[in-house]
């Protein structure tokens, strides 16, 4: 690829990655509630799953696609109930906090906090639909190193959506900062309902 289309690639990248989604919706109430560190976390097994699928996507998209396409719809509804399970948790759990050791004590582990990063992103087949044909757009039809060049493609990928991930969970981590504990609840609440937003984003999405 020539500089040009490197930028025009880069571009593209950039305009997806900062565009919400159900992962994204995970890593803004996540920082929320918990903290930049949680936040980190979920930036890392979303960035994990995004890895999974473009090795997938390299060794070979169509064969898996063809494979996997009448099991999508199941594994898309798992996520979207996986993630409005984390949010009614959070809603039901919002008159507990009290601020201090209280909300420590309930943190995600960065172990937990990536889990949840890396299931919601798997659970989406649509990444791995957008990636199917996003990123061979940029591969000569006949490139005997396609599956190298997909790799790259989708490193750089990666670390674009990193770095707007990353964006997000300062933003995000500044503004729970600045709320004060007699607003925890709220907070909390308002936590909770990004993330059953996210599952219905996902649930109600179609290929």
């Amino acid at each position: 690829m020539s500089g040009p289309e490197w930028l025009a690639y880069a571009a593209a990248c950039f305009l997806v990655a900062v565009v919400p989604g159900p992962s994204l919706s995970l890593i803004i109430a996540t920082t929320l509630r918990h903290g930049r560190l949680a936040g980190v976390a979920n930036v890392a097994g979303t960035q994990a799953g995004f890895a999974l699928l473009t090795v997938i996507l390299a060794v070979g998209f169509q064969a898996l696609l063809t494979a996997a396409a009448p099991f999508f719809d199941w594994v898309r509804l798992a996520g979207a109930a996986y993630l409005a399970w984390l949010g009614a948790r959070m809603l039901l759990s919002a008159g507990e906090g009290r601020g201090g050791e209280g909300e420590a004590a309930s943190a995600p582990t960065p172990r937990a906090g990536f889990l949840h990063g890396f299931l919601v992103l798997v659970s989406n087949p649509k990444v791995l639909l957008f990636l199917g044909a996003f990123l061979p757009q940029f591969v000569p039809p006949q490139a005997a190193d396609a599956g190298l060049r997909i790799l790259l493609l989708g490193a750089v990928f990666m670390l674009i959506a990193a770095t707007t991930d990353m964006l997000y969970v300062l933003a995000a981590g500044r503004a729970g900062a600045a709320l004060s504990r007699r607003r925890s609840r709220l907070l909390q609440r308002l936590s909770g309902g990004l993330l059953i937003g996210g599952g219905l984003w996902l649930a109600l999405e179609r290929r």
